[in-house]
């Protein structure tokens, strides 16, 4: 993993936050943002959060490649 677990959840809580703010921000602008609508932004924000954050690095994976070979 390329972060730890703790970071990891403070990283989701902020995506969480900056959603619920900006749909704020954006209704002073006239924009209106479903509920529906920022839970799947945030669903896409944290599954790419995720995703990042489970993707072996370059290290590892050379790493993993050392070993098979023996």
């Amino acid at each position: 993993m390329r972060i730890s677990f703790a970071t990891l959840l403070i990283l989701i809580a902020l995506i969480l936050v900056a959603l619920v703010e900006g749909r704020t921000i954006l209704a002073f602008f006239g924009i209106g943002i479903s509920p529906l609508q920022a839970a799947i932004i945030g669903l896409v924000a944290i599954g790419t959060l995720l995703l990042w954050a489970v993707w072996p690095t370059a290290k590892q994976l050379s790493d993993l490649e050392y070993f098979r070979d023996k």
